[in-house]
Order: structure tokens, then C-alpha cells, then sequence
């Protein structure tokens, strides 16, 4: 038995998932897959030729010949023209370096018209997606005549792969003219390929080219995307139906794919950048590692679908449902997903900067370590949502639903937060200095320890908040409402608390030096320890059942006076 057959024998023990010890004692997995690969490869090309200087010129003369017409109409019958097309295109590889030479040739020669050659060659795909060559009498079966006249080369091909070949040759060309006549208005009015048939009210979703995936593929897996994969960019396939397709690595960049169907397809590593993707459903998809920059997506279904690692900067996703989607790793610098769905979404370690995410629902989403620098997220609902560790510097967060967020070690920094919900809020280690917190609602959150220098918090609800050692050095807080708010040594040294509501306030050990507290609510407040000196103070009466002032430190002289301290 020779090597390679004893290898395919044990390869295919491996995949009907016996054990590999026989296998690892042969040779390692990876030389099996190697060589069985490379055998796969070379009985599938063995027999086709892709080499330019041989395919071009008889490609050229055979397109030229099939425009020709005479006073009966075309000078090559539809019958010759099949038989033509199997003969030139069964065996041939094409590639993009073939299919602009042949372009480039063909209108240089002036001879060609477009027109008629992708009428006839469309004619001849939609027959071939219904079958009519392969499943032929013999007597008209081209396929079968084809495969009889190689097995007299002594070229041994099965019928499925010179009718797949040559069908998927013709879909090529198709797209490749559809994207030449797109280039000129000349053309353009004429020539519009729809590879999975053009969808209308009575037939919403295309199957067609769907069919021809599942049927190339039953060649081998992939046989679809890496042969026509890298022709599939700009083409038009608005309301196709390509439910579990497989099209890994294919390129539909600049494609139309309005309302077309990819539900549960894989589209791993593929191109998808400035794409028309309105309304389509990738529902389930697998679109890890994909570029979809510069897409628009709008009303797009991308629930569930994983996203990881994909390349989304520059994409529109307004209104987008992206609910439980998988999107760690991805890049969304500057995408527009205002209103989008991201509930339950995984935005881990994501690029989100300068991204409009306004009205958006992040509800219970994982943001944690995400780079939101510069964001738009106001009035967004992030209730529930972990966002540890994440970069929201500079971001925008007006209106925000932010409340029983986990936001541990998170970069708030110049953030601006007005009229923010931080209710019950975990905010221990971030980052808050600078920012603008006006008439945040922070009841139950727990801010103890945190960076709040130089804070925006006038008008803000602090009722009850823990800002025990909290830093608020130079903070606004004035008409705050920090009813009952423990602010045990915090450092408020230069913080304005005038028209503050400090009622029941703890402020024991506090550093209040420097601070003003002219027209504050102090009654019932606890300053026991607390460093006064310099401070600012208003009337005597608001002094009145403020305790620990006998343990004070650094009262006024003049403070000391009207209360009649000692």
C-alpha cells in the first residue's frame, strides 16, 4: 500500500472520529493534512490550465465570435454556443490577473458588444443553475460530452466538475462585465447582473445563487469562495436568500446586499467594506475577523451574530439590532449606532472612539476594557452593563442610564456626564477628575476613594452616596444634595459647597480647608475632626446643631467668635 493511500486510510478514521493513535504513531496530524490537501489540490487542477498566454487569446476570439451577427441574427446558434462555452470554460482557471487582461484587450480591440455578450452569457447561467446541461438526454448532455472527449486525452474528470467549472466561469464573466458597464452610463442602463435572479413582490428572497454555492461546494467545502470568491466584489445581490452559506474570505466589497438573507452563513475574514448591507439579516452569522468598514448597515439583524475581531470603523449601524452579538475585539472607531440594539452584546476590549452610540441600548453589555475615548453615548441605557476597565475620556454621556453599571477602575476623565444616572453605580478606582457630573443622580452609588478633583457636581443628587476619602479637591458642588452623604475624610480642600444641601452629611476627619460653605445646609452635619482652616462660612444660623465642632480643627478665629468656641 502505497504511503499516501495508507494516509487517506487513517484520515479518514480520523474524521469518523476514531481515536488518533495510529495516526500520531504514522506521521503528525499536520503532515497528514498537508498531504492530503496537497493530493486534493492537484487532482483538482491537474486538469485545468490557468496560464494567461494560452486561455486569453482563444478567450478573447471565442467572446468576440459569440457578439457576431449576420442578416439571421447571430452568426454562432445558441447550440454552438453552448458547446463552445463547455469547451473553453470547463478546463480554465480564471484569475484576476486573466480577467483584466481580457477586459483591457477586449475594448481596445472596439470589437466586443457587452450587451449582446452578457445577454447571451446570462441566458446561458440561469439555464445551467436550472440544470438544463447536466441533466440532459446524452444525445444533449454537454457536460457528459465533454467529460467522453477528455477521457479520450486520457484526462480523467467527472461530469459534476466540468459542469461546475464551467458554469462558475460563465458567473465570473457575468461579474466582471456587471462591474465594467457600472463604470460607464452607457452600459450601466443595460447591464445588471443579479446572480441570484433579480427579487420582486412575489418572490422576496432569491435562492438561485444559494444553489449554486451548496452545488459547488459539493465538490469540496470552500470550492465556491475560492473560485469565485475575490469576482463577487461590487456585484448586486439585493434580496438573495444565503442562509448557512459558506463564504469564508469572500470579497463583497461595495456589493448590494439590501434585505438579502446570510442567517447562520460564515463569513469569516471576509470583505464586506462599503457594502450596502441595509436591512440585511446576519442573524447567527459568523463574521469574526470580517471588514465591514465603511458599510451601511442601517435596520441591519446582526443579533447573535459573532463579531469578533471584525473591522466596523466608519459603518453605519443606526437602528442596527446587534442584541447578545459577539463583538470583542472589533473596531468601531467612528460608527454610527445611534439607536442601535446592543443589549447583551459582547463589546469586550473593543475600539469604539469617536463613535455615535446615542439612544443606543447597552443593557447588561460587556464593555469592560473597551477604548471609548471621545464616545457619544448620551441618553444610551448602559443599566446593568460592566464597563471596568474601560477608556471613556472626553466621552459624552448626557442623559445616560448608568445606574447598577459596574464601573471599577473605568477612565472617566473630562468626561461629561450632565444629568447622568448613576444610581447604586460601582465606580471604585475610576477615574473622575475633570469631569462634568451636573445634576448627576448618584443615590447608592459607592464612590469611596475615588478621583473626583476638580469634578462638575453642582445640582447633583449625592443623597446617601459613600464618598468616604474620596477626592474632591477643587470640585463644584454647589446646590449639591448630599442629604445624609458619608464624606468621612474626603478631601473637599478648595471644593465649593455653597447652596449645598449638607443636612446629616458625615464629615468627620474631612479636609474642608480652603472650601466654601456660604448659604450650605449644615444642620445635623458631623465635622468631628475635620480640618476648617480658611474656609469660607455664611451666616451664624446655619452653624446651628452642627456636632463635633469641639473636635474641629483649624476653626476661623472670627467662626470661633460667633459660635462662642473657645
Amino acid at each position: 500500500m502505497s504511503k499516501i493511500s495508507q494516509i487517506w486510510k487513517l484520515f479518514k478514521s480520523y474524521i469518523s472520529g476514531n481515536k488518533l493513535k495510529d495516526i500520531q504513531n504514522f506521521t503528525s496530524m499536520d503532515t497528514v493534512r498537508k498531504i492530503v490537501k496537497k493530493t486534493e489540490t492537484n487532482n483538482k487542477f491537474a486538469w485545468a490550465n490557468s496560464q494567461p498566454e494560452i486561455i486569453l487569446p482563444r478567450l478573447q476570439k471565442s467572446l468576440q465570435a459569440w457578439t457576431e451577427t449576420g442578416n439571421a441574427g447571430f452568426i454562432i446558434s445558441d447550440r454552438q454556443l453552448y458547446e463552445e462555452i463547455y469547451d473553453s470554460l470547463s478546463n480554465a482557471v480564471l484569475t484576476r490577473e486573466i480577467l483584466t487582461q481580457l477586459i483591457d484587450s477586449l475594448i481596445a480591440a472596439k470589437k466586443i458588444r457587452f450587451v449582446l455578450l452578457f445577454q447571451r452569457l446570462a441566458d446561458f447561467y440561469h439555464r445551467w443553475c436550472r440544470g438544463d446541461f447536466i441533466d440532459a438526454v446524452p444525445n444533449d448532455n454537454l457536460p457528459q460530452q465533454k467529460m467522453m472527449n477528455m477521457a479520450a486525452q486520457n484526462i480523467a474528470v467527472g461530469i459534476r466538475q466540468i459542469d461546475i467549472q464551467t458554469g462558475l466561469n460563465v458567473l465570473i464573466l457575468l461579474l466582471e462585465i456587471h462591474c465594467h458597464a457600472q463604470k460607464h452610463n452607457e452600459l450601466r442602463q443595460h447591464i445588471n447582473f443579479y446572480p441570484s435572479t433579480q427579487p420582486d413582490t412575489d418572490n422576496f428572497f432569491t435562492s438561485q445563487l444559494l444553489r449554486v454555492i451548496n452545488y459547488s461546494d459539493a465538490l469540496e467545502i470552500g470550492n465556491f469562495s475560492s473560485i469565485v470568491g475575490e469576482f463577487l466584489r461590487g456585484g448586486n445581490f439585493e434580496g438573495a436568500y444565503l442562509g448557512d452559506a459558506n463564504l469564508v474570505g469572500v470579497n463583497f466589497s461595495g456589493a448590494n446586499l439590501t434585505r438579502a438573507y446570510l442567517g447562520d452563513a460564515n463569513l469569516t475574514g471576509a470583505n464586506l467594506s462599503s457594502a450596502n448591507l441595509t436591512r440585511v439579516n446576519f442573524g447567527d452569522a459568523n463574521l469574526s475577523g470580517a471588514d465591514l468598514s465603511g458599510t451601511n448597515l442601517s435596520g441591519a439583524d446582526l443579533s447573535s451574530a459573532n463579531l469578533s475581531g471584525a473591522n466596523l470603523s466608519g459603518a453605519n449601524l443606526n437602528r442596527a439590532d446587534l442584541n447578545r452579538a459577539d463583538l470583542g475585539s472589533s473596531k468601531l472607531q467612528d460608527a454610527e449606532l445611534c439607536h442601535a440594539n446592543l443589549s447583551g452584546a459582547n463589546l469586550k476590549d473593543a475600539e469604539i472612539s469617536s463613535a455615535n452610540l446615542s439612544n443606543a441600548i447597552l443593557f447588561g453589555a460587556n464593555l469592560s476594557d473597551a477604548f471609548l475615548s471621545k464616545v457619544n453615548l448620551s441618553h444610551a441605557d448602559l443599566c446593568r452593563a460592566d464597563l471596568s476597565g474601560a477608556n471613556l475620556s472626553q466621552a459624552i454621556l448626557n442623559g445616560t442610564n448608568l445606574s447598577d453599571t459596574i464601573l471599577f477602575s473605568a477612565n472617566l476623565t473630562e468626561t461629561v456626564l450632565i444629568a447622568a444616572d448613576l444610581s447604586y453605580a460601582k465606580l471604585n478606582g475610576a477615574k473622575l477628575n475633570n469631569a462634568q457630573l451636573n445634576s448627576a443622580m448618584f443615590m447608592g452609588a459607592d464612590l469611596s476613594g475615588v478621583d473626583l478633583s476638580n469634578v462638575f457636581l453642582n445640582e447633583a443628587d449625592l443623597t446617601g452616596v459613600n464618598l468616604n476619602e474620596a477626592d474632591l479637591k477643587g470640585a463644584d458642588l454647589t446646590d449639591a444634595i448630599l442629604f445624609g452623604t458619608d464624606l468621612s475624610y474626603a478631601n473637599l480642600n478648595h471644593a465649593n459647597l455653597s447652596g449645598s444641601n449638607l443636612s446629616g452629611a458625615i464629615l468627620n476627619g474631612a479636609n474642608l480647608s480652603h472650601s466654601n460653605l456660604s448659604y450650605a445646609i449644615l444642620s445635623g452635619a458631623d465635622v468631628s475632626d475635620a480640618n476648617l482652616a480658611e474656609m469660607t462660612w455664611g451666616e451664624k444660623q446655619q452653624w446651628e446643631g452642627v456636632r463635633g465642632l469641639e473636635t474641629a480643627m483649624n476653626i476661623p478665629t472670627a467662626l470661633k467668635q460667633q459660635l462662642g468656641l473657645r
